[in-house]
This record gives C-alpha cells, structure tokens and sequence, in this order.
C-alpha cells in the first residue's frame, strides 16, 4: 500500500470510528461528564458550562492541549475545523473562519481583520497579522464561529479566537517544568523548555509566572543560483554564494507571563498582568515550486524579528449581586524585517526587456554613471501600538431577565516602514536623503473604535430562553506619509537639467506627488508654473508628504469614519439536561480604510449577516455531540490584491454567500480509551461578478474586465476539514501508559478568488498528516516519545508569489516535515 493510499485508509477509518463510537460504546461507558471533562466556556461574558451556551464554539482544554503537545498557533489550529489562514511565515499570519475569507488581507496597509483574538479579557487582534502567542500554561482556547459583534466588536465579523490562561490560586504553591528534544527530516534538531510557578503570597493573593524558551529547525534549503540582468551582453550578472545554506529556516522564540491575583476583600479582584515575547525567524518558510522539494533561490540574508509586550489590567467585583467588570491592555509590538526582492528585479527587468531592462529604463547606475545590480532588497519595520479598555455589568445569572452591557474603546497605531535598497544606487537616483533607497514607504496608520453593547436574555418558558442584543459602533481610521520615488523631481523626462528619467517621471507617486504649500502636487505645481515650496513633512524621515489631505499649508491624514448598529437574536429551547437546540439570527462587521495609493478612494465597511441553527447534545454517557448548520450572506466584502507596481490595494467587492455545516463530538469510556473528532463543510461562493481595476460591484461590467465570474469560490478554505483524535491510557506497572492517534485532514482550495492570480498560484492542494504518540507517567514525571506528520506530507499552508506582477516563481509554505521527538515533565 502507498503511503498516500495509506494516509486515506488511516483518515476513513479512524473518522469512521469517530462516527460509530458513540453509539456503539456508549452502552457499556460509565458517566464522564461529572468526571472532569465538564468544560466551563466564558465566550457570552460570563462562566457557563459549553453545553448551555447557544454558540457554535469548539473549546480545546488544558488536558487537551497537553495531549497533542500544543505550544504554537499552527498546532492548535489543526484542532479547529472551521479556521483558516494565510501565511508567509510564523508570526506573519491572516486568520480566517467559515469560508470568510478573501485573500491577500495580511499587508501593514490592508483590511482589518474579520477574526478577533483575545488573551483572557483583552483584544491582541493587530492588522500586521495574528500574534502567535506561545501556548503553556493555557486554562482553554475557545473557537466561536460565526459573527460575534454584538459582544466582541468590529474585527469579530467572522468568529472570534479566545486564549485563555490559567490564574493565579492562593489554594497552595504548584510547579511545573517540561522539555522537548526533535528532529525534522531533511533538516535540523529543535527542541523546547518550558516552566510555571504558582506561588501564593498570603491568604488573599498569588503570583503566577511562566517562561519558556522555543528552538525550531529549519528544513528548507538556499541552494546556489545565478540571475542576470539587461542588457546582454554587458549586463549584470549576480550569483548568491555568499548566503547558501542548508536548514536556514530556523525560528527561536522565548518569553514570559506573569499576573498577580489580589482579592481586595470578599468582593473585588484585580489581577494585573504582563506579557513579553520575542520570535527571530531567519530565512524563507516557503520552497520554490520550480525547484526540488524544499529549496528556495535567495540573494541576501533574511529575517524577521517579532516582539511584543503586553500590560493588562482586569477588575472584577459586585455591588449588590451586579457583577463589574473593567479589562484594560495596552500592547506594544515591533515587527523587524529584512528580506531578499530578487524576484521582483527579475519580473520587472523581463517586462521592460524592450526599453533595456531595467537598466535602461530605470537607470540603475551608481555615481559614476555605470550600471549596477539592480537587484532590490527591503528592509521593514512596523511599531504596533494597541490601547483597549472595556467597561461591563452583568445582573445576576440566577434572575429570569439577564443582562450584559458596557462600552469599549480602542485606538491602535502603526508606523509602517518600508526601505526598498538597490546597494550603490547613485544619490540622485534614490529617495530625497535617503542614498541607495530606491523606493521609500514611511507612514502612520491609526484605527479606532468606539462601541456601546449589550444583550438581554429572558426565559419564556423553564426551556425556551430568547436573547437579543446589539452594539452601537463607531469607527475612525486615518493615514498620513510617504510612499515612492524620490528625485527633485523628473516631472518632464528627458527635459535639460533632469536627472535620467525612470518610472517616477511619468508617476505621482514619490516627490512628484507630494503637497506644496498652495495644496497642489509638486508636479502639477510645475507644470502650472505656481509656488513649488513643499509643505513639512508631517512623518519624520521622509521628504514630504503625499499621501494625506492637503490644506491652510499643511497636510492632515487622509481619514474616513462612520457609525452604525448591529445586532443579535438568538432563540434557544433545552428541552432535557442533555440537549439543546438554537437558532441565531446576528451581524458582523468590518470598518473601511484608506487605500495608500493617494488616488485610490477609500474602501467601506462590510458586513456579514448569519443564520444559523445548532445543537448541543449528551446522549450517552461521555459523549458529547455538538453541531450547527449556517447561512451567510457577506455583503460587498472587502477584498485586497498587489495592483500596479505591486501596491496593495483595498476595493469593496460583490456579495458572497457562505453555506456551512459544523460537527463537534467528544467521547470518553471509562476503561481509557477516548475519541474526539471535529469537522466542517464550507461552500463559499461569490454572487455577482468581480470587476477588475475599479470598485464595480455589479454584475454587468465587461466580460473583458471580469476578474472573477459569479460562482467562484472564495480562496483559502477548504470544502471540507477535519480531525480525529484517538487516545488509550492504561495502568503499567506503578504508573500509567498512553497511545494516542491525531489524524487532520483538509480538501483543497482555490489560493485567490481572482481567476489570473489563482491560475499563477496554483490551488493549495489537500493534504492529510498523521501524528503518533506514546508515553508513560509515574509519580510526578511524564515521558512521551512522538512522531508528528509521520508519513512526511507536503501539506500547503499557503501559495504566494513576491511581487503583482511577478508571475515566474510560486512559493508554498509547508506544514513541518516528519518530526521525530521526546518530551519529558515534571510537577511539584
């Protein structure tokens, strides 16, 4: 048997297992529920057991996760059937859920997020991308598909991810240390060290402290290769011998967690808290589909640096039997990055092959007038800023009329930088100031938010309860700097006294189309003949400002903002302990923003309405079967794509409609052995064509400029995915032995919603990895050997090319190769 044949008959028996086991065990299983395995969720703002909470939400527990050895985003997100995401490397991750999902949505200057990310009360969600938290130490992650909005705000629109972590208890002091050491195929070894402490500090308060440190192993490598560049003959020449290397894909990553839990009386709460991460990749995590499996072609060295901090404050207390709560965070995260733009000197130079290359239609040439490798290479940095507070009251849980309301404010910021280098570029060639910088992106983005919320449930009848709630929001997000060419400028090419012309001539991008004092751009201000004086740059370090809104001899950011309400209506009926039935009716939303390109209006919120019915039943004895089947109609969703010269650019789309069904089951017998399965079908459509080039969202523009028909599918999801998890624990000798079995398997999917751009990429392929385990516990320590991916698929997390207009080198990242490790641990 092939070890693809073998791979599928593994996924069908051990789901097919999943499906039977219920049924077919559950005779003979003893209760389990009152067990242990009563999971209690806080997704509504409150403590409830999951079984009672009207949400489709798939929770993964302290035990779970410890399990499957969890300690990243990738890892746990395999669990969760209805996430997606895109990414280019660890740390540099869009996340999607139920098939909401456009595509290209990742870039510092792109859409907010349609999935929000909570560390315990507070949001961490950035517009750089998901925090790839390190998960240790973890109570629970709680998965809420669907819109979240009415209590979770504006970049819930899809779902919402909660992390979880375990509190400080004054019950008694506690310790934990755990290591790992592995070895990838075709690669390198890692390993992982992680600890906690939980120290009480009197009667009345706790310490809780976590660390770990974080190895990971490289498996792709940078083989030898040579580019050349017009004019030929004579012309440049380059090869990357300098940077080869095996295995250069490595990541570290180390950080800490501390919170302080003080009881102020037998009332009040307040539990301050810290925490600092620093991930250092190096090198490129994905390989060159041109190539031989895992190798890439890279020019320079490259790395990204990815640290954040975080203060967070909660405040939990009564008066009378109201419960208060206030959750405030302020996040500081700085993202460094230097990467290898080859790629995009080899497209350009081929597309301007009949002008010389890029040579002669750039003039790539140093101070001496001869020309240069004009090889491009960028060096970034975005400094994330992110202050949340929310203030909520809760009426007691026991009444028949609940009620939970409050206000949220949130201001984030980024300082996006962007120094697009060309080594030994002549001064005159290169941005204002800035010798050797090609093109120069330099800005401030910031994004609020305002909202006031609230839900009322009611109970009609001891088994029907009917909730209903809403959120009054209001947004305002703005941009203000610098993006472009420099020179002083060559408006007018080839004119006496200009330096040699480039693309920037002819372009407003860049000084040309920066602000003078008398509101025009500097180009049109010359070919007017009127006052050319430029007005302060209003970012420092950049030689003006041409993105922004010009006035009175200045330049303010260009900003849009509106207001709205969206809402929530939920019916539930318990008609027995051990099941429940739903039917939801709510709203998300996405707020608009600012293109960076000047001329490029700005894009409008989108919305996403949901009807949804679910269940939540324990029809035996230990098992646990959950599900929700739903309706989406995502109305002019928001859509991101590298347009001309590679700029990312935000339109409003048409509408989709998203049809799902989501399946959640948990099994546990009493002699050990235990079953857990999750999956989902996503049928994710768009309903009217997609133009290119302009905001149409019609579905009459010309076949010609038809970018995507009616019909396609929304990239990224796959129709179907899912997992399976089998686990068997017995006693030996003094102690107790495991086997454990974790199949995870997803369909393909269609890697841009854009016809031209998905045929370039190429779809991402199914893929189905197969994960072993076996371990042993005695005393206080734990020994587990593990094979991860154990048949060594390829499995495509993602497809990307460097530049728009590219289209020569597809790039996928993999899941990791077969990992063959250990772990051990200790309690005290």
């Amino acid at each position: 048997m092939t070890h693809s044949n073998f791979r599928r008959a593994a996924l069908g028996s051990l789901l097919a297992t999943t499906m039977l086991a219920g049924p077919v065990l559950a005779q003979s299983a003893p209760a389990d529920e009152a067990s242990g395995d009563e999971i209690i969720v806080t997704a509504q703002k409150r403590e409830e057991n999951l079984q009672n909470v009207p949400i489709s939400i798939q929770a993964l527990s302290t035990k779970k996760l410890d399990q499957l050895g969890v300690s990243d985003f990738n890892e746990f997100t395999k669990q969760l059937a209805s996430v997606s995401f895109q990414t280019s490397q660890p740390g540099s991750t869009t996340v999607y859920m139920r098939g909401v999902a456009s595509g290209g949505d990742g870039n510092h200057s792109g859409s907010l997020p349609s999935v929000g990310v909570y560390l315990d009360e507070q949001p961490v969600t950035t517009i750089g991308g998901t925090l790839d938290v390190h998960i240790y130490d973890i109570a629970r992650i709680e998965s809420l598909a669907g819109p979240q909005g009415t209590l979770y705000g504006a970049s819930s629109q899809a779902g919402t991810i909660r992390i979880i972590t375990n509190k400080p208890s004054t019950a008694g002091f506690e310790g934990r240390v755990d290591g790992e050491i592995n070895t990838v195929r075709k690669g390198g070894e890692g390993g992982k060290i992680e600890g906690m402490i939980n120290a009480p500090l009197g009667d009345r308060a706790a310490l809780r402290v976590v660390g770990w440190y974080k190895h990971a192993a490289g498996f792709i490598d940078n083989v030898s290769a040579t580019r050349a560049f017009l004019p030929q003959p004579g012309g440049v020449t380059v090869n990357n011998n300098a940077f080869v290397d095996k295995d250069f894909n490595e990541q570290d990553v180390y950080g800490a967690r501390a919170a302080l839990k003080v009881d102020l009386d037998d009332n009040w709460t307040v539990t301050p808290s810290v925490l600092y991460q620093n991930l250092k990749n190096k090198g490129s995590f994905g390989f060159d589909t041109s190539l031989n499996d895992l190798q890439v072609n890279r020019f320079s060295e490259e790395f990204r640096k990815d640290r954040f901090v975080q203060a967070a404050m909660t405040i939990e207390g009564s008066i009378s039997n109201w419960d208060l709560t206030y959750a405030g965070a302020y996040l500081d995260r700085k993202v460094n990055a230097f990467s290898d733009y080859t790629d995009y000197a080899e497209a350009y130079d081929s597309l301007y092959a009949s002008a010389g290359g890029l040579a002669d239609y750039f003039y790539f040439e140093n101070a001496a007038g001869a020309d240069i490798n004009p090889s491009q290479f960028i060096a970034g940095s975005d400094h994330f800023r992110k202050l949340s507070q929310e203030f909520r009251i809760a009426s007691p849980q026991d009444k028949r009329i609940r009620v939970v309301a409050g206000a949220f404010y949130q201001r984030q910021s980024n300082r996006i930088f962007q120094n697009y280098l060309v080594p030994g570029l002549a001064s005159l060639l290169s941005v204002n100031g800035r010798p050797g910088t090609v093109w120069l992106t330099l800005q401030k983005r910031v994004d609020k938010d305002y909202a006031a919320f609230g839900e009322v449930s009611f109970d009609v009848t001891p088994t029907v309860k009917l909730t209903a709630g809403g959120r009054y929001y209001k947004f305002d997000n703005s941009l203000v700097g610098f993006f472009g060419f420099g020179r002083n400028p060559a408006f007018i090419q080839g004119a006496s006294g200009n330096p040699p012309p480039n693309a920037s001539g002819s372009s407003r991008t860049g000084v040309a189309g920066c602000y003078t004092t008398g509101g025009l751009t500097l180009r049109d201000a010359q070919l007017a003949g009127a006052n050319t004086t430029l007005a302060p740059a209003v970012i420092a370090g950049t030689p003006c400002t041409n993105l922004g809104t010009p006035g009175g001899g200045t330049v303010s950011p260009k900003a849009t903002k509106d207001d709205g309400f969206i809402h929530r209506l939920n019916l539930t009926w318990k008609p027995s302990d051990d099941a429940l039935v739903y039917g939801t009716w709510s709203r998300g939303f996405r707020p608009g923003g600012i293109n960076r390109r000047a001329i490029i209006p700005p894009y409008a919120a989108d919305f996403l309405t949901n009807f949804e019915l679910g269940w939540k039943t324990s029809p035996a004895d230990g098992l646990r079967l959950n599900g929700a089947i739903y309706l989406q109609n995502w109305k002019n969703f928001q859509y991101s794509f590298l347009g001309e010269n590679s700029f990312t650019q935000i339109q409003n789309g048409p509408n989709a409609r998203i049809k799902g069904i989501e399946i959640d089951m948990n099994y546990s017998a009493g002699n050990g052995f235990s079953l857990s399965a999750s999956a989902a079908y996503t049928d994710a459509k768009i309903r009217q064509n997609l133009c290119a080039g302009a905001a149409d969202t019609s579905a009459n523009c010309a076949a010609s400029s038809v970018s995507a028909a009616r019909g396609t599918r929304l990239p990224i999801t796959p129709r179907f995915k899912g997992s399976a998890t089998a686990r068997y624990d017995f006693d030996l000798g003094s102690g107790k032995a495991h086997v454990q079995g974790v199949v995870s398997h997803q369909s393909s999917a269609p890697s841009d919603v854009r016809a031209t751009t998905a045929t370039a990429l190429g779809p991402l392929d199914a893929f189905t990895t197969v994960d072993f385990a076996a371990g042993y516990a005695w005393t206080n320590f734990t020994a587990e050997l593990f094979v991860d991916n154990a048949f060594d698929e390829r499995g495509q997390l993602s497809r990307f090319q460097q530049c728009g207009q590219c289209n020569i080198r597809t790039y996928i990242v993999p899941s990791q190769p077969r990992t063959i490790g250990l772990r051990v641990g200790t309690k005290f």
